[in-house]
């Protein structure tokens, strides 16, 4: 459905940072710089990273959440661990199995340098 996520940070070089660490747990490699931007690519989609174009500062979105798909509760802890030992802060409950209408699902949150709210989700198989 999507092609990419970009979101806007306030220091381009403590984010790339924080999503070079976050995104290597998931086997993506650095962000390749393009203008005052990087990008993180996969088979399924894109990820981005810029300082705002408009010159205004960076703010995160009230309610918004950048989920990422794991492929089990240790990549997401790992995953988890990366942010946190780069600049990010655990947010919502400790990462753990969860249970509500969506099912089972293993949820580790976590902000990132400038707010952005970031989900590593495990949906374990039926």
């Amino acid at each position: 459905m999507f092609s990419h996520v970009m979101v806007g940070v306030s220091d381009l070089e403590a984010s790339r940072k924080f999503y070079d660490a976050l995104l290597g747990t998931l086997g993506i490699g650095p962000g390749v710089a393009n203008k005052a931007r990087y990008f993180y690519r996969s088979p399924t989609g894109t990820f981005g990273i810029t300082t705002p174009i408009n010159g205004e500062p960076a703010t995160h979105a009230n309610g918004g959440t950048i989920g990422f798909a794991m492929a089990s509760p240790e990549q997401a802890e790992a995953f988890h661990a990366a942010g946190v030992a780069n600049g990010g802060a655990t947010c919502e409950d400790p990462p753990g199995w969860r249970e509500g209408a969506a099912g089972k699902l293993y949820l580790a949150y976590l902000r990132d340098p400038d707010g952005n709210k970031i989900c590593a989700l495990h949906r374990p198989a039926n």
